[in-house]
């Protein structure tokens, strides 16, 4: 993991420095605010600051003054009732800010998640540094036969060995020929904005991500799913950790609904009714196509 000398600088300097504060605050979050979590081989996520615990959701959805005199285990029965009918306004209540080192092409999917505040490293006023995502061996994968956006069976020997080295060399002649184009003996030099245009999508980039839980939770639903590409999916495991320490009833919630459970058609519903009843059902009885079968034969077994 690439922090730099002031980075590391600012988080020892935040974590040895605590302030009073009558704000709710998460103990497992305070265990993880500032501190850099490694993913993949030069990235990284850390908390900068979040707001909210679990009794924020309880206390948004009751609208009550401070913690009222439910019990903690009225907390986790009306928190799962919310998740459960998924409603979303009390998972709003609480905020995380996240700092975030990620290769582009990871940013670029990431980004599609239109509901957060996002502010990137900019190329127009900073030189990036040499530094790019590599795959480890066992990440090298052929394209899939059966999936057209997913990764098949990992490539060995001497193809392997082939595209490590194309992937090192291409994206170190490309950051030489941007130091090039920057910066040049006696000459002027090309405009950083325009000079960033040949870096590959594999060097890394920076931003902060802040995000309210609903929408966090619906980023790892996606992201955290076996199904997602790897790369994105390294970066949700790693908040998945952070966050079960935030909002520990929250998110084994999460966990149970949205993560372990499955949304079924009314088509399907009814399927499962004529199952119970010992009725066989098949594909050509079912009503359903044979994608929506398969998948829901994944979910039923």
């Amino acid at each position: 993991m690439s922090l730099s000398p002031d980075q590391i600088a600012e988080i020892e300097a935040q974590r040895a420095t605590a302030k009073p504060t009558l704000r709710a605050v998460s103990d497992g979050m305070e265990a993880h605010l500032y501190r850099a979590h490694e993913v993949l081989d030069h990235g990284f996520i850390r908390v900068i600051d979040y707001m909210g615990d679990d009794a924020a959701i309880v206390q948004a959805a009751r609208v009550s003054y401070g913690a009222g005199t439910k019990h903690v285990s009225n907390d986790e029965g009306l928190i799962r009732y919310l998740m459960r009918h998924w409603h979303s306004t009390p998972f709003e209540m609480c905020e995380i800010k996240l700092h975030v080192k990620l290769p582009v092409f990871v940013a670029r999917q990431w980004i599609r998640h239109r509901t957060a505040n996002v502010n990137e490293y900019s190329a127009r006023y900073s030189i990036l540094d040499r530094e790019f995502y590599v795959p480890a061996p066992e990440h090298l994968a052929a394209q899939s036969l059966v999936n057209n956006q997913g990764r098949g069976e990992v490539l060995t020997g001497a193809e392997a060995a082939k595209v490590l080295e194309m992937l090192k060399r291409d994206s170190n002649m490309a950051y030489d020929h941007y130091e090039e184009m920057l910066s040049q003996e006696g000459q002027q030099g090309l405009a950083r904005e325009l000079a960033r245009m040949n870096l590959p999508a594999s060097i890394y980039t920076q931003w902060y991500w802040k995000v309210d839980l609903h929408n966090l939770f619906h980023f790892l639903r996606l992201r955290a799913d076996a199904h997602a590409q790897y790369e994105i999916r390294v970066y949700a495991d790693a908040i998945c950790k952070v966050v079960a320490d935030w909002v520990p009833i929250a998110f084994a919630a999460f966990e149970d609904y949205r993560m372990g459970g499955a949304t079924l058609s009314g088509t399907a519903i009814e399927c499962v009714r004529r199952m119970l009843k010992g009725e066989e059902v098949t594909q050509e009885t079912s009503g359903m196509s044979k994608g929506e079968w398969r998948e829901f034969i994944g979910v039923v077994g």
